[in-house]
């Protein structure tokens, strides 16, 4: 089922194939999620203070339930390694040109808690990676133009670790027009996060373009990106192409050979007995409403804490 999460398959696909119910698959999906949070921090935790390559930085934008409710998640991921370090929620309004009639239907939404929107998140995934990094050192960050990402750096009260390196998203010309020298950097540099954006697209079936598989709870959407996160960091190689490329796992130590999904849930991992950065107790707990939504379910299981 874990495989099939990560490969485009949405839940009721799932199901048909293995002659389940949607309610199980559901159910089991949110499990593997929850393992996923556990280990992936398990292995930041092995990472404490070796944190020694650049981190690309950008969110990831998708929506919960409707467009109405678009949200981001931060991605940090490593220059060299191709780690994915963080994902952190970034719940935001509307963007772009609004109808009349939207913006009558959007007054009519149910608010949703903010959580500090791009700053929040920018924030919670800075604390996360100069926990990372050796107190000596500083953290480089390469990021886009986005206003929030300087303004929350420069609020911190670590600033002084960390340098920021900034590549605006460029104008480009027509399709298939050469490039800018601007745009070239901009490229190169992104390069990473660009390409886990676009893995993220096409390997998940809830995040395509105007697809009916949609995330309906955010908590859920993170749920399945962190367990995609664990599939791309120690399953997936750096590059299918090349059949003896490392996995980013590999790159940073972590592990010898890539992973199978039988080594990924083969040991039980448990809740009071790991550090979580925050947001990620709350995730764990599945305790980020939707309001949208009659019931949003909590993660009430006594064994598994």
């Amino acid at each position: 089922m874990a495989a099939g999460l990560v490969a485009g398959s949405a839940l009721r696909q799932i199901a048909r194939s293995l002659e389940c119910s949607l309610a199980t698959v559901a159910r089991i999906s949110a499990h593997l999620g929850r393992h996923a949070i556990l280990l992936h921090a398990k292995a930041l935790e092995a990472l404490r203070g070796k944190l020694s390559e650049s981190i690309v930085f950008d969110h990831f934008e998708t929506f919960e339930f409707t467009q109405d409710y678009p949200f981001g998640v931060g991605t940090a991921v490593g220059a060299r390694s191709w780690f994915v370090y963080g994902l952190d929620p970034a719940p935001h309004g509307r963007v772009g040109r609004i109808s009349p009639h939207q913006k009558r239907r959007l007054r009519s939404r149910p608010k949703r808690a903010a959580r500090g929107r791009y700053h929040g998140s920018v924030k919670r995934t800075l604390g996360l990676l100069l926990d990372l990094a050796p107190d000596d050192e500083r953290l480089t960050i390469l990021v886009d133009a986005h206003p929030d990402y300087p303004r929350t750096i420069r609020q911190h009260r670590e600033r002084h670790r960390v340098e920021l390196r900034v590549f605006p998203n460029v104008p480009r010309g027509p399709k298939g027009s050469e490039r800018s020298p601007a745009a070239i950097a901009r490229d190169n540099a992104m390069f990473p996060v660009d390409l886990l954006h676009k893995i993220l697209r096409h390997s998940l079936a809830h995040h395509r373009r105007e697809t009916i598989a949609f995330s309906r709870r955010l908590n859920a959407a993170m749920e399945r990106l962190c367990l995609t996160a664990i599939w791309r960091n120690f399953v997936k190689r750096r590059s299918e192409r090349r059949p003896r490329s490392p996995t980013p796992a590999t790159m940073l130590g972590l592990s010898e050979t890539p992973w199978t999904w039988k080594r990924v849930l083969s040991r039980r991992l448990f809740y009071h007995r790991t550090r979580l950065p925050d947001p990620w107790p709350t995730l764990y707990r599945r305790a980020w409403d939707t309001p949208l939504l009659a019931s949003n379910a909590r993660h009430q299981s006594r064994h598994k804490f």
